[in-house]
């Protein structure tokens, strides 16, 4: 056997011995699958009340009659049980649209104690209901839409409102928390009980 012939054996030999091993390499990365990026879900934040863009829960004021607004007002304790004493809630509840200058207790405080118990005996309820009527106005009006000059009440008089830059009055009393909203009305706070002309206290 020549020397050519020789190596031509040993290389085919060589090159057989080799053939399963990158047969094995070339299966092996055709099997491999391609590398895939999982799709990351999205950061989600927890809606906040309040913030553009999350659920605003509805106002609960908007749902309250101007009875429950004045029922509500830790300063007007006294104006909602006189109210019911003057059995106006049905009347107040179920009607309006109402503009309510609310007396705070401070202003009934001011009544001479005798003058308050005048006031709730019965032979006095029809005076009582003049008196409180003469606190509502038809409509709703907020601070913003008060003019000076005189408004209708449901008691039949008119009150004065009196409109001085940021300051209300109505005949003498001072508007001092306006603008509680409510789904049949406004109610307007005012420091001092604003009578009729035809009651006498």
């Amino acid at each position: 056997m020549n020397t050519r012939m020789r190596k031509t054996i040993v290389g085919t030999a060589f090159g057989v011995m080799l053939f399963p091993l990158f047969a094995a390499c070339g299966q092996q990365t055709a099997q491999t699958p391609p590398a895939t990026t999982q799709p990351v879900p999205e950061a989600t934040t927890p809606a906040v009340p309040g913030v553009q863009g999350s659920p605003v829960p509805g106002t609960q004021a908007n749902a309250q009659n101007v009875t429950d607004v004045i029922e509500n007002n830790p300063s007007l304790s006294t104006l909602s049980s006189v109210i019911d004493e003057a059995e106006l809630n049905d009347t107040l509840e179920q009607g309006g649209p109402y503009t309510i200058f609310a007396p705070s207790d401070q202003a009934f405080a001011a009544l001479p104690a005798a003058t308050r118990e005048r006031l709730l005996r019965d032979e006095n309820r029809q005076v009582l209901r003049q008196i409180l009527t003469y606190h509502v106005v038809p409509g709703n009006l907020s601070a913003d839409q008060l003019r000076s000059g005189q408004v209708q009440t449901q008691a039949g008089n008119p009150v004065n409102v009196q409109v001085d830059g940021q300051q209300v009055r109505v005949n003498e009393a001072r508007v001092i928390q306006p603008n509680l909203q409510a789904a049949n009305g406004v109610v307007h706070v005012v420091d001092r009980i604003i009578l009729p002309p035809n009651v006498n206290l």
